[in-house]
């Protein structure tokens, strides 16, 4: 097996899931061939696989390059974790709507935010991927970068390649919910369906009963388990079912959290299981690790500094030993809406079970998401599918009316108003937008 990482240089990341990855039999051979733009990041994360390597005595071989056609050519699974230009770039996302009294929380994966993340994301996602059909077409592609459903849906419309999009919110959100009731995970079953971020657990049980009353109970019942969730806990309070990602994300999608300075204090400030001033914080952790990673990795590498070996839970690794013939394996990945998901959008991004063995990728149609739940998903399924195709065709026309169209953009601003913004947008997004011969709208 040849494991390809692309954007490697995330050094966390890259370490935890090349762990997990070798701890299994049929990987443990494997040939981790790691590729970033960024030499200094690419070093540091070639020595840290290597610690790995070493310290675990695994049969497996380690290469480094900035060389993109090197990195895929004969891939058999291709991991991409990117950011196309870093905190200069993505902080005019939040800055340009705030001007404008629309206020996000961190903005990478819908919304005027998030769209224009996808108008820098998209392209380079496509380069890599027509890569992949010349240089390793039996791939299959798992993809972690965001905005998770537009990346998806433009590679899965553009191109021939097998990929998915992984998001931990999923089992995170199965994980948190399990907290709150006291149940042991290897206890609770749960099929869950929708779009990235705002997928929705149709069912969770528990020893195979329902577990909605007890989810019910905790919330209400215990004023810190609301106070950890207000967002997402309303949410469910109103809709009946409960959503993935946290409440910091949720508050951006939806017309209900941010349009007001006094429902952002009382929701969006102090109970999303974040950090308050998400975006200001986000912002100085750049910061601070531009100053601290590199001493951190040196401290890690040192011989006397033990290292985990167990596994743990990072999923692309049980996929992928499920493909090369392990266990078989059930997740919730992105794909296409070929009947998988009856009352969203066909052709849209959807995030549905998937199931992972030697024969690919067979993701699991699920019928309806409660009516609910239905309404606002299928709303932000079909922007994203036209900021998809604004962005294939390079209209920005589309852009506008897409995020014209965007709950919480909508909720605060006139159309004239959201036109401005956007012009505004395309202007600090001049030097980033490749499928774009103009912009102003």
């Amino acid at each position: 097996m040849k494991i390809t990482f692309i954007g490697a240089g995330s050094f966390g990341f890259t370490r935890k899931l090349v762990r997990d990855v070798l701890t299994f039999k049929t990987l443990e051979h494997a040939h981790l061939c790691l590729m970033d733009i960024d030499p200094e990041r690419l070093d540091f994360a070639a020595k840290a696989v290597r610690k790995i390597v070493r310290m675990g005595e695994y049969p497996a071989t380690v290469s480094a390059t900035r060389d993109r056609t090197e990195a895929l050519r004969d891939a058999d699974f291709v991991i991409v974790t990117i950011l196309v230009g870093g905190a200069d770039v993505f902080r005019h996302d939040i800055e340009v709507p705030m001007r404008y009294g629309v206020d996000t929380n961190i903005g990478d994966t819908r919304g005027p935010s998030g769209i224009f993340r996808a108008i820098r994301t998209v392209p380079v996602m496509l380069d890599i991927a027509k890569d992949m059909e010349r240089l390793c077409p039996g791939a299959i592609m798992l993809n972690y970068t965001n905005p998770m459903a537009m990346i998806c849906q433009a590679l899965a419309q553009e191109t021939d390649i097998q990929l998915t999009g992984l998001c931990h919110s999923v089992q995170g959100t199965a994980e948190m919910l399990a907290r709150w009731i006291g149940a042991d995970m290897a206890d609770v079953q749960y099929t869950c369906a929708g779009i990235n971020h705002m997928a929705w657990y149709k069912e969770y049980l528990w020893q195979g009963e329902d577990a909605y009353p007890l989810i019910h109970a905790a919330i209400t019942g215990n004023e810190e388990i609301y106070n950890t969730e207000q967002v997402r806990n309303e949410m469910y309070l109103a809709l009946g079912y409960y959503v993935t990602e946290s409440s910091g994300h949720n508050s951006e999608y939806n017309w209900w959290f941010r349009k007001r300075s006094d429902l952002i204090e009382k929701y969006c400030t102090h109970g999303t299981n974040w950090n308050p001033g998400e975006y200001a914080y986000v912002l100085n952790r750049y910061a601070e690790r531009a100053e601290t990673w590199k001493a951190e990795a040196e401290e890690w590498f040192a011989d006397e500094t033990p290292i985990e070996l167990e596994r743990g839970h990072e999923y692309a690794a049980y996929i992928m030993d499920a493909r090369a013939g392990g266990t078989p394996f059930q997740f919730n990945g992105n794909v296409l809406n070929h009947g998988l998901v009856d009352n969203l959008p066909d052709g849209c991004c959807v995030e549905v079970p998937v199931w992972s063995s030697p024969k690919g990728l067979e993701p699991v149609a699920v019928g309806d998401i409660p009516a609910s739940c239905a309404m606002l998903t299928g709303l932000s399924a079909q922007i994203e599918q036209m900021a998809v195709e604004g962005i294939l065709t390079g209209d920005p026309t589309l852009i506008y009316r897409a995020i014209a169209h965007d709950p919480l953009t909508a909720s605060l601003l006139s159309l004239q108003e959201t036109k401005a913004m956007v012009n505004d947008m395309f202007a600090m997004n001049r030097d980033w937008m490749p499928t774009f011969a103009h912009y102003a709208v």
